[in-house]
């Protein structure tokens, strides 16, 4: 049997699709007392690296408006985002194993992201964050 190479290191975020965002972000802030962000409506679930305790990362958790293109097209209700090491590199990999790779990549202050489509047509997105995060 061929050993499989790790490429996800963690999980970077959870985002879906909410028919009343306004409303639906008011509840998890009320019920479940997340802290929610005012200027973009989620939240960071920060987190320390269990074998280097100095190195932080963090969980994003937010809900999207229910006509976002983000997702893809299509009725996908929710995307879920993975953390790598080596966004570039998973995604050549990827390529050559004849998973769908969406050729944008986007590189930003928050890091680079990818995305691929899973065995059933999900849209999945890859995140190499930051050097130091």
């Amino acid at each position: 049997m061929k050993k499989t190479t790790q490429r996800v290191t963690g999980l970077g975020g959870i985002f879906f699709k909410a028919k009343n965002t306004k409303k639906l972000r008011a509840w998890y802030k009320k019920h479940l007392g997340l802290p929610l962000d005012p200027t973009w409506g989620g939240m960071a679930f920060e987190w320390c690296d269990a074998k280097n305790p100095k190195k932080k990362g963090s969980t994003i958790w937010s809900a999207f408006e229910p006509d976002t293109d983000y997702f893809g097209s299509g009725k996908q209700a929710f995307m879920i985002n993975y953390r790598v090491a080596n966004l570039k590199k998973v995604l050549t990999q990827l390529k050559k194993e004849g998973v769908w790779v969406d050729p944008k990549m986007e590189e930003s202050e928050f890091g680079k992201f990818g995305w691929i489509k899973d065995g059933e047509g999900n849209r999945i997105e890859l995140w190499e964050p930051p050097r130091g995060r």
